[in-house]
């Protein structure tokens, strides 16, 4: 495989700063792989990496075909049947690490070295075709459609261990700036009404690749979640998420403070851990924060993840979750990180029983201001052990 120069390419929309912005000193490589899937490199802003990268030369089979949608109707919930994922890696070792760097003895998904890494899944629940299905509204019996839409893997880093709290606050920018970059060009497809960037961390979770990862699905309709938001500010009014942030600024369960982000152990959380972060400016998603915004972040999401691993002895599973405002549907709805983790003490974890998983009426094991307490103390140690870079 010879090396061959990428072209960089803009962040989309990198214009004014009411709409999706991006920074010029991450820069951004196109590529496709074999089977034609896409693949992006973003490179830290002090990155040792040239632009040139090595091609994809494998022999691939062609790509599965779109998954299908089914249509619950005691509900109105639409379930992917997305049957390819039956075939997906599981916990394979270090030296057939999928996420990798390619080598001649590990013919992985990335041709090249990188700093952060983001390609179309092999297998996805949704897309790859597929258009704008406007009979995904409403409620029938036995209704199918194609599950149109966009899967994609964010790789936090070339090496197999490791996590996202363990990178450099650099790197963290990085992954930033991607998360904002594919929530700008993902939400312009036409078939896309929701972008969802998140990250699965930990094998009580249900990870399948121990290396350092996160994802993004781009849905073709409005996710149950947030439907009930949305149903939420309709009977508060469009204030709804400010007022959640200003009460919490101001009360007793706040974690971290910054100049522009607060985070903070929700009132009414759910799980043994449960952190929710929002921006003081009302924003829809990550495309249409600031660099302001982003730098300090960078800073705040890692001594959070750090936290969160200096609770216990061993480092806690967790989901990171980002709440974005649907395509459409701006108004009233602020992006929002929530982090939720089913471990309760050291050697426990929350399972999902009767009430929970067959009624969604929650139990929860431990106080809230237990909580805040916990994480806290854990905070304030992983910033003795191991401080964040100044940005």
């Amino acid at each position: 495989m010879s090396p061959e120069t990428l072209t960089p390419t803009p962040t989309p929309g990198s214009g004014p700063a009411h709409g999706p912005i991006s920074d010029p000193a991450v820069r951004v490589l196109r590529d496709r792989l074999a089977d034609g899937r896409e693949l992006l490199y973003f490179d830290d802003a002090d990155t040792t990496l040239a632009p040139e990268r090595r091609r994809d030369q494998r022999d691939l089979a062609p790509r599965p075909a779109t998954a299908a949608l089914r249509q619950d109707p005691l509900t109105g919930e639409w379930i992917t049947v997305a049957a390819a994922r039956q075939n997906r890696v599981m916990l394979p070792p270090a030296h057939l690490d999928p996420l990798a760097p390619q080598t001649p003895d590990n013919p992985s998904e990335i041709p090249d070295r990188y700093d952060v890494a983001v390609f179309e899944n092999k297998s996805p629940s949704f897309g790859p075709a597929g258009e704008l299905d406007a009979s995904l509204e409403g409620v029938g019996l036995e209704r199918a459609a194609q599950s149109a839409g966009r899967c994609e893997v964010v790789c936090f880093s070339p090496e197999h261990d490791g996590s996202l709290a363990t990178q450099t606050r650099s790197r963290m920018r990085t992954v930033i700036e991607a998360w904002a970059h594919r929530t700008a060009e993902l939400s312009a497809v036409p078939a896309v009404r929701q972008v969802f960037p998140f990250e699965n961390r930990g094998e009580a979770i249900g990870v399948t690749l121990h290396h350092p990862h996160g994802q993004i699905y781009a849905y073709p309709y409005v996710t149950p979640r947030t439907q009930r938001l949305l149903d939420s500010i309709r009977t508060y009014g469009p204030s709804l998420m400010a007022d959640v942030l200003d009460r919490e600024a101001n009360g007793p369960r706040v974690l971290i403070a910054g100049e522009h982000w607060t985070a903070y152990v929700p009132f009414a959380a759910r799980w043994p851990v449960e952190i929710q972060m929002m921006p003081h400016r009302d924003v829809p998603d990550l495309a249409h924060t600031s660099l302001a915004e982003r730098a300090e972040l960078s800073g705040i999401y890692l001594r959070l993840l750090r936290g969160i691993d200096a609770r216990y002895s061993t480092p806690t599973p967790y989901i990171a979750a980002w709440h974005q405002a649907p395509v459409d549907t701006t108004s009233g709805v602020r992006l929002m990180l929530q982090i939720t983790s089913p471990r309760r003490a050291e050697d426990k974890m929350k399972f999902l029983a009767g009430s929970e998983a067959a009624m969604g009426a929650w139990v929860a094991d431990i106080p809230q201001e237990d909580q805040v307490s916990a994480l806290r103390d854990a905070i304030a140690r992983a910033d003795d052990e191991q401080p964040v870079e100044a940005s």
